[in-house]
């Protein structure tokens, strides 16, 4: 009977550390949000050059329809 009590000891102690790490990862303070970096998302393709937008010029992802 010692013998599984030292044998199963380890096991618990895993389960303990396992059971307050998940613990501490649900129940705990989220982390602050990542805001968007400056210009992540640009609306209007030639980020306001009105020349771009006459001549038709610019990367193949600016005049992408999707």
């Amino acid at each position: 009977m010692v013998t599984v009590a030292v044998l199963l000891l380890p096991a618990l102690g895993l389960l303990l550390f396992t059971m307050t790490y998940l613990e501490d990862r649900l129940f705990g303070d989220p982390d602050p949000p990542r805001h968007a970096r400056r210009r992540h998302l640009r609306l209007l393709p030639g980020g306001g050059s009105g020349a771009d937008r006459r001549t038709g010029a610019g990367r193949a992802s600016d005049r992408d329809a999707a």
